[in-house]
C-alpha cells in the first residue's frame, strides 16, 4: 500500500478551483393548469394564461431550460395539431411547431422541451401555443393537468 503525502501547495491548489463552470440550475419556476382549452384557429394562439412561466435570468449568458407536458386531443380524423412553446411573442419551436397527427377521436401525451438563450435580464414569459389544421383541438382534455416549467441554468 503506498502512502500519499499532501503538502499545503497541494492543497491550495485544490482549493482554488473554480466553485462552478456553469451548468447548475440557478432557479426553477413552474406553472399547472387543468382546464380543459380548445381552439380550431389555423394561426398559433395561446393555450391558456396560466400555463405560462415568468423568469428573469441574473446573467445574459445564462440559458433557460424549457420543459412542457400534457395532454392533447383531436375530433376529426387525420386531424392535426401543432403544439409550440414561445417567449414573449417569438415561437421557440420550427415555424410549424411540434406536430401531433392523431386519428379520430384520438387522446395522446405530449412533451416538449427547448433550451433558450434570450441574451437579457429582463423578465422572460414562455408559453405553450397550439393550433389545428381542421376540426377542434383540446388540450387537457377531461381536466389532465399539464405543466411547464423554466429552469435557469448558469453559463
Amino acid at each position: 500500500m503506498a502512502i500519499i503525502t499532501l503538502n499545503n501547495n497541494s492543497l491550495s491548489s485544490v482549493t482554488a478551483l473554480p466553485a462552478g463552470v456553469g451548468g447548475k440550475v440557478l432557479q426553477v419556476v413552474t406553472a399547472n393548469d387543468n382546464t380543459e382549452r380548445n381552439t380550431s384557429s389555423s394561426s398559433f394562439v395561446t393555450s391558456s394564461n396560466t400555463l405560462s412561466v415568468n423568469i428573469t435570468p441574473s446573467s445574459t449568458s445564462n440559458k433557460i431550460f424549457v420543459s412542457l407536458t400534457g395532454s392533447a386531443y383531436v375530433e376529426s380524423d387525420n386531424q392535426y395539431g401543432k403544439f409550440t412553446i414561445y417567449r414573449g411573442s417569438t415561437n421557440l419551436g420550427t415555424a410549424q411547431g411540434l406536430t401531433l397527427m392523431y386519428d379520430y377521436q384520438y387522446t395522446g401525451n405530449m412533451a416538449m422541451s427547448i433550451l433558450d438563450s434570450p441574451s437579457s435580464t429582463s423578465q422572460q414569459t414562455y408559453q405553450l401555443y397550439f393550433l389545428s389544421t381542421s376540426g377542434n383541438v383540446i388540450i387537457n382534455p377531461n381536466g389532465v393537468k399539464s405543466t411547464i416549467t423554466a429552469f435557469e441554468v448558469g453559463a
